[in-house]
C-alpha cells in the first residue's frame, strides 16, 4: 500500500507541474485580445538592418517588444512540445516551422486547443459555445516608465510571459522521478489526465 500511495503521489505531482507548464504557456500565446495578434519572427539582426534602412525609429521600443514577444512565444512552444497532447504538438511544431521560415504566426488556435484541455484536466465545464471570445494572442511586454519600474516590469516578464520556461524547469525536476512516462504519454495519449488530486 506505501508503494502503491508513493506511485500515485509521485503521479500527482507530475501531473499538476504538466498543468502548471501548459497554464503558464496558455497566459504567454493568449494573454491579449487587441491590438497585433500576430507573432512578429525577424530577430535581433534582421532588426537592425531594418534599423539602418528605416532610421533610428525602427530599433526603438517597437521592435524590442516584438522581439520579447517572440522570444516568449518561442519558450512556451517549446514546453508545449515537451508536455502537451498530441494536438497541441501538431499546432507548436507547425508554430515553430512558420516562425523559423520567417512567416509571421497567430497562436490562437493553439490557444483555443490549450484552454479546452486545460479546463477539461481541472474537471472544469466547457466554454459555452454561445459565448464569442475575442481572438486570443501572446501577452505584450509590459511598457517601462523609468529605470526601476523597468527592472521590475523585466522581471515581472521573465515570470510571467517566461512562465512557460520557469514552468517548464519545475516540470522537468518534477519528471526526474518517472517524467518518461509522462513525457511519452504526453504525446501519445491526447486525453487529458485525470484532474489533480
Amino acid at each position: 500500500m506505501s508503494t502503491i500511495q508513493r506511485r500515485r503521489e509521485r503521479l500527482n505531482r507530475q501531473i499538476n507541474e504538466r498543468l502548471r507548464t501548459l497554464i503558464a504557456a496558455y497566459k504567454v500565446l493568449g494573454g491579449s485580445f487587441t491590438g497585433n495578434l500576430a507573432v512578429d519572427p525577424l530577430h535581433l539582426r534582421d532588426l537592425r538592418q531594418a534599423a539602418e534602412e528605416d532610421g533610428a525609429e525602427a530599433a526603438g521600443t517597437g521592435s524590442d517588444r516584438r522581439r520579447r514577444i517572440r522570444d516568449a512565444v518561442e519558450a512556451a512552444l517549446s514546453d508545449i512540445i515537451l508536455l502537451g497532447t498530441e494536438e497541441h504538438v501538431r499546432l507548436a511544431e507547425r508554430a515553430a516551422r512558420d516562425l523559423v521560415a520567417g512567416r509571421p504566426i497567430h497562436t490562437h488556435e493553439l490557444v483555443v486547443s490549450l484552454r479546452d484541455f486545460i479546463r477539461a484536466a481541472l474537471d472544469l465545464a466547457p466554454i459555452p459555445p454561445d459565448l464569442a471570445i475575442p481572438v486570443q494572442g501572446p501577452t505584450r511586454p509590459s511598457t517601462t516608465g523609468g529605470r526601476g519600474r523597468g527592472e521590475r516590469g523585466g522581471e515581472g516578464g521573465r515570470q510571467g510571459t517566461g512562465g512557460g520556461g520557469a514552468a517548464g524547469g519545475m516540470a522537468g525536476g518534477g519528471m526526474a522521478g518517472g517524467g518518461v512516462m509522462l513525457g511519452a504519454g504526453a504525446v501519445e495519449h491526447p486525453s487529458p489526465p485525470d484532474p489533480p488530486g
